[in-house]
């Protein structure tokens, strides 16, 4: 089973844009939107007028005055006027959540090419701002004074995991290390620097505690940036021709905590089995995988979701070697969230460009040897709103 044998339609990553990640002054939503899509068309090798339809992933919610930001594609060409274009919001999952609603687009049959962007402007705002904006996605807190924002509610998943299997700085570190350690070969990234295992796990001036037992190097930076890419149901000229969507799932978790058991990520868990039995693949079929580490604890949980290891273990891939360059399935070879950074409107559809270029051959140093299939994760909220997509090398 596959989607193309289960819709009897293909869906071909065709092309792609990616902005550098990190505080990007001289750029704006608008600007980052049009040159990623301009780079996005250009490398499927199509025209505007080709476009049926745009979709945009982005937060947003107060962190940018412009809160309609659907039509900023068409500023690429006049081509595009009429072309239908849409806003997709489902926290941080609303690059992933526009990737998806390309491919219902193209498996409906309203589309044969869409083009899919992520866009997000942050660090312009001052951290009360951005931090009141992203507990909006959190029932509890929104709205609500809070000095540790998000980072407080994945320590609170940290400090459950501890009480539950032990303690797990220690595993923190080595992850963040870990991700530091890819990121230093990803141009886009915003964090370009092998900081090491010993840094990641001390608490100091450089590294202090920002919440629970969550150091600095556990959280991923406030991001600018942008990236897109085109879907089409046929192949064009373009060299890229050689990615298609095998498998993809969605699962939203309820809101309220007292529903939900906190190290489970049971929406996650969900997510992953749709892509996975809709792409007819099983974990020893992926070669990779890029996963939603906006915090180290959010990977040690994607471990155990992935089935990779057992509730509780740890370190063990770690250790082990598994999730490392070279091991049975690297984690995030782009430096995840925590190096790469995340523009949380932009993270998903960057995820599936970085995974896409893996499969295509053009990852640069991250570049993995022939790898066949990969795997990303994308979740809004904690692991609220989540969603997998299989990648697969023609």
């Amino acid at each position: 089973m596959s989607l193309h044998n289960r819709f009897g339609t293909d869906v071909l990553i065709t092309g792609w844009g990616h902005s550098q990640f990190g505080k990007l002054n001289d750029e704006t939503v608008e600007s980052l939107i049009v040159s990623v899509a301009r780079e996005a068309l250009d490398s499927a090798g199509i025209e505007p007028r080709q476009v049926d339809e745009v979709y945009l992933g982005q937060f947003n919610s107060g962190m940018h005055p412009l809160g309609f930001a659907s039509s900023l594609a068409l500023q690429l060409s006049d081509d595009l006027a009429g072309v239908p274009a849409t806003r997709v919001e489902n926290a941080c999952g609303s690059g992933s959540a526009a990737v998806h609603q390309g491919i219902r687009a193209l498996l409906a049959g309203t589309a044969r090419t869409v083009l899919v962007i992520g866009a997000e402007k942050m660090t312009h705002a001052g951290s009360d701002v951005v931090g009141a904006a992203l507990l909006g996605a959190d029932y509890e807190s929104a709205g609500k004074e809070s000095t540790t924002g998000f980072a407080g509610l994945f320590a609170r998943v940290a400090d459950a995991y501890a009480d539950r299997y032990g303690p797990v700085g220690d595993t923190l570190a080595h992850i963040a290390a870990k991700n530091h350690r890819n990121g230093v070969h990803n141009p886009h990234a915003q964090l370009r620097k092998d900081l090491g295992f010993d840094f990641c796990a001390t608490v100091s001036d450089r590294n202090p505690i920002v919440a629970g037992q969550l150091r600095r190097t556990d959280c991923s930076p406030i991001s600018d940036g942008a990236a897109a890419l085109v879907l089409t149901t046929a192949p064009t000229t373009s060299a890229h021709t050689r990615v298609r969507i095998t498998g993809f799932g969605q699962a939203n978790d309820f809101l309220p905590a007292s529903k939900r058991d906190p190290i489970e990520f049971a929406g996650s868990v969900t997510a992953w089995q749709r892509a996975l039995d809709m792409a007819g693949a099983g974990l020893d079929d992926l070669d990779f995988a890029e996963v939603h580490d906006c915090f180290t604890v959010a990977e040690l949980v994607m471990y155990e979701v992935m089935g990779l290891t057992e509730r509780g273990k740890r370190r063990q891939v770690l250790d082990d070697g598994t999730v490392l360059p070279g091991g049975r399935l690297p984690v995030n070879l782009s430096g995840g969230l925590k190096s790469k950074g995340h523009p949380v409107g932009t993270t998903g559809v960057s995820q599936h460009v970085l995974a896409a270029m893996q499969l295509s051959g053009t990852a640069g140093h991250m570049q993995l040897n022939s790898p066949r299939r990969g795997v990303v994760h994308n979740m809004g909220g904690l692991a609220i709103a989540n969603y997998v997509s299989v990648l697969e090398s023609l």
